[in-house]
């Protein structure tokens, strides 16, 4: 098989998928998607309007009536078939996925699609147990049961950086819950987006479930946030556009779920495993390119490894390869566009002047000069309150820090806006207790850094945002808590009704 995806090819008929049908988008606007790897043009396309994306939540809107009404049962089964036709299409999502995002093909076939698969799989089970409150007599006249029911059409939109887990994660739950969704990727990486929804429809999902409106964020992004079909928001990006999501919600008085920026603290204490922190810190810094909201990129190192510590990642990230996605030699891809590389390389030429760059730095030369390249790098000696410690950057950067006591590590670590993951690593039980407690994270690791579960709940504190993806957790963003009550006593004149009608026979 050829190992480059024709994007031309599967969406000849447009990069909108509303109603079960792939159709162009009404906008008048061209979006070229660039391979990053190579900087050359692979597919090109109309970006979806207003009308589109008016289209797509009615589409919504009428699929919503049957599914929201399906059995628990009958969603399960739709989402099982779901999960396998996924499984089916794993090489063309991987290879999809490595093309327009760059990243090498050995994390996309072994970490984005399974990922995505198990995904669907666990909330094809999920379905199953939407559960509330038992029903009891809480009052001595009463019988309360509680219901969870679908909140209705979703509008989520969803990040260039893991575009198939992304849109995994705002549809899997959502669905499952019973609700119809329409999911905006971003308009430079539609391709897994898209294969996704076409597996749903191969499934036997109800045309109108699932809807992609490939558009830009500032005309079909803000015009589906604003929309008064739209129940609900789901929006995974920075903190910067999360507000601007934010205020939209606000004006029809929407659900609202956000996930944000991250800058991820790696806290080693001095009885650490130093050569599992120093592995730990290069493959939790480069995931993905370290284009990962969660990757590792302040490193707080007790004083005792410091050194040792600083000399490891650095000699360990100059053995990381850079190279052609689809080679099985390549370790390390481009970063997402030349835009994002230079906004890297903007935030470490600048670190220059406050601190050390220990090792890399810079874009590599010759044939990869082509591409979004930039080396792995690791800086030391920047301040607490610096820039290239207080900013997210994503990109392959890690900046490395000392402390001393563990009171000073773990404030260090709390010491950002964000509050999305961490790790603790020492070989103590209650050093590291403390520090998952301690830590303002949705997320703390120990001894660990990056890995994801579809049972276990991914989402962040402080300007990291709120709510939670994945997990049986998620329903609790999607689905509407009801309280219904009965009377037990089938009496006409309830004791209460004294404080409205006073004392009268």
């Amino acid at each position: 098989m050829d190992h480059r995806f024709d994007a031309t090819e599967r969406f000849a008929a447009g990069a909108q998928f509303i109603a079960g049908s792939l159709r162009s988008g009404s906008s008048g606007t061209t979006q070229a998607v660039v391979d990053p790897a190579t900087g050359e043009t692979v597919y090109s396309y109309e970006l979806a309007g207003t009308t589109d994306v008016d289209a797509a939540v009615q589409a919504a809107r009428q699929a919503f009536a049957e599914w929201g009404g399906a059995t628990p049962g009958e969603r399960s089964d739709a989402l099982h078939r779901f999960a396998a036709a996924l499984a089916e299409d794993a090489a063309d999502l991987a290879c999809a996925e490595s093309l327009n995002c760059g990243k090498p093909l050995k994390l996309s076939k072994e970490f984005d699609v399974p990922g995505s698969v198990d995904n669907a799989a666990f909330f094809a089970g999920a379905a199953r147990h939407l559960e509330g409150k038992a029903a009891g007599e809480y009052s001595a006249d009463h019988t309360s049961v509680i219901r969870r029911e679908p909140i209705g059409v979703v509008g989520s939109i969803a990040p260039w950086n893991y575009p198939l887990q992304m849109a995994a994660w705002k549809v899997l739950p959502a669905i499952a819950a019973g609700n119809t969704i329409v999911l905006k990727p971003a308009e430079i990486t539609p391709f897994t987006s898209l294969l996704f929804a076409q597996a749903a429809q191969r499934a036997g999902l109800p045309d109108g479930v699932i809807n992609i409106v490939s558009g830009a964020g500032r005309d079909a992004g803000e015009h589906l946030v604003g929309h008064r079909s739209v129940a609900m928001t789901s929006f995974t990006g920075s903190t910067g556009v999360g507000k601007r999501v934010a205020e939209i919600a606000t004006g029809t008085v929407k659900r609202l779920h956000l996930e944000l920026g991250g800058k991820a603290p790696f806290v080693v204490f001095d009885d650490a495993d130093l050569e599992a922190a120093v592995h730990g810190a290069v493959a939790g810094a480069l995931i993905n390119t370290g284009q990962d909201c969660t990757a590792a990129t302040r490193a707080y190192v007790q004083r005792p490894l410091y050194d040792a510590f600083v000399s490891g990642v650095a000699d360990l990230m100059a053995t990381v390869r850079l190279g052609d996605p689809f080679d099985p030699a390549t370790d390390l891809g481009p970063l997402i566009s030349h835009a994002q590389r230079d906004r890297v390389a903007g935030f470490v030429q600048r670190a220059r002047g406050y601190a050390t760059v220990v090792t890399g730095g810079e874009a590599p030369q010759g044939e990869l000069a082509k591409g979004a390249y930039y080396r792995p790098t690791l800086i030391a000696g920047a301040a607490q309150d610096s820039e290239i410690v207080q900013s997210e950057i994503f990109g392959p950067v890690l900046v490395v820090l000392p402390f001393d006591s563990d009171d000073e590590g773990i404030a260090l670590a709390n010491d950002t806006p964000y509050g999305l993951a961490a790790s603790a690593w020492s070989r103590d039980v209650y050093r590291t207790g403390r520090a998952t407690r301690e830590i303002n994270a949705g997320c703390v690791w120990v001894n660990d850094h990056i890995p994801i579960i579809s049972e276990m709940p991914h989402g962040g504190a402080k300007a990291s945002g709120f709510g939670k993806d994945m997990s049986a957790y998620s329903f609790e963003e999607y689905t509407q808590v009801k309280h219904v009550m009965y009377d037990n006593t089938a009496v006409a004149r309830k004791d209460w009704h004294r404080t409205v009608f006073g004392d009268r026979p």
